[in-house]
């Protein structure tokens, strides 16, 4: 066995959070809980996706119109839609580039496979748990980079110890902190001075209202020759049940003489089959017309929930970090509580469940995670339980 495994902490997080919600619930049967913790979309499919995703389906029950194995890396009218996305950024991209997977967790787990064992991750702290566990079953070292409010969350290269793969998250999970284009202009420079590689998470790129933010690593100079973008639609069109992603990989992103986009392209064509085609129809039709209004819609009012919640905390004086573009809001435990000492507060007091920030790693002890991805009458009514709390 890959003995690595064993050196993996039990995932309490999520486990722990049902079983208090559940004990909470039973003794209380009659007490409406209001999730406010989840990073799951609620809002349903768009009716551009819904109607590609039919039409897809009825064009695999004819035989003129029938798809069996298709291309790994993604189709080409996927593809295609999606590099002129990025043309809209300012952003040009080559086709094959880009690779179609099943949402943007897989990718950037499985990217380790294309980097020697013995180079060192660093990752940042806190952040979303799958970038350490996936080193630690990989049997990485690991180096931290320290969030923490002095740098809102956002640490720089001397916040760490240095490292041959660099995770970066932003908008950020779990903390909704934004790097702007000058601070990824220091990471693109240390990256390609120590012969480092970015690994970018941009999954909430389309929160991103300020103009003067990048949502690309790939806005910044000189990114094509030290990064790898890791893009999802489950945030962007709610893609959560559906899953579908992609993954960029410049050509001008070489090692010790070697295309790291021909050693993805490998790995890819080896152990992976594609993501099946009505799955792709129903991702392009997020980029038609009609799908992106339809898109913006959903990620408006997610942001207005998140404005609702940001104007009460600061209303109370909480600080806090994101929700202007992020889905997340980051807040600091009143009364100098832990995460989970608070989260019980909440829970017990106001019947509002979050996350607590120490399940993203040891810098967000004293912190809390509350999502915007909710109903809006139930948002509304998780901050009038807040007032009334505070």
């Amino acid at each position: 066995m890959n003995k690595n495994f064993l050196n993996l902490k039990d995932s309490y997080l999520f486990s722990t959070i049902a079983r208090k919600v559940n004990e909470f619930q039973k003794a209380n049967p009659n007490t409406k809980i209001i999730r406010l913790g989840i990073g799951d979309v609620t809002l349903p499919l768009t009716k551009a996706v819904i109607t590609a995703l039919k039409e897809a389906v009825l064009e695999m029950g004819e035989a003129h119109t029938f798809k069996g194995y298709g291309p790994e890396q993604g189709y080409e009218f996927l593809r295609i839609a999606i590099k002129d996305y990025y043309k809209e950024k300012n952003v040009s991209l080559k086709a094959d580039e880009i690779f179609v997977s099943d949402g943007a967790k897989s990718d950037i787990g499985n990217i380790l496979d294309i980097f020697s064992s013995e180079y060192v991750s660093l990752i940042p702290n806190p952040v979303y748990p799958a970038y350490l566990d996936a080193n630690i079953m990989a049997g990485r070292k690991v180096n931290f980079l320290n969030g923490s409010e002095a740098n809102n969350f956002l640490p720089m290269p001397e916040d760490g110890n240095g490292g041959d793969l660099i995770y970066l998250c932003s908008p950020n999970n779990p903390t909704g902190s934004t790097y702007t284009k000058e601070q990824l202009k220091v990471w693109v420079d240390y990256a390609n001075k120590n012969n480092a590689v970015i690994l970018f998470d941009s999954a909430y790129e389309c929160f991103v209202r300020d103009k003067n933010l990048p949502t690309s690593i790939f806005e910044i100079e000189g990114a094509k020759t030290c990064a790898i973008e890791f893009c999802s639609f489950s945030k962007t069109a709610g893609f959560t049940g559906t899953r579908c992603g992609y993954t960029v990989v410049p050509h001008d992103l070489v090692q010790e003489g070697t295309s790291l986009n021909k050693l993805w392209l490998r790995r890819q064509t080896t152990k992976f089959n594609g993501v099946p085609y009505i799955i792709q129809r129903g991702a392009s039709a997020i980029f038609t017309p009609q799908g992106k209004k339809e898109v913006e819609e959903n990620i408006k009012y997610y942001l207005e929930n998140a404005k609702i919640i940001r104007k009460t905390f600061k209303e109370l004086g909480f600080w806090f970090v994101g929700g202007d573009n992020s889905p997340y809001i980051w807040l600091k435990c009143p009364d100098n509580m832990d995460s989970w000492s608070f989260f019980d507060k909440m829970l017990t007091e106001a019947n509002i469940v979050g996350t607590p920030g120490a399940g993203f790693g040891t810098a967000g002890e004293g912190y809390f995670r509350i999502s915007a991805f909710g109903a809006r009458e139930n948002v509304i009514e998780a901050m009038d339980r807040i007032k009334k709390l505070y």
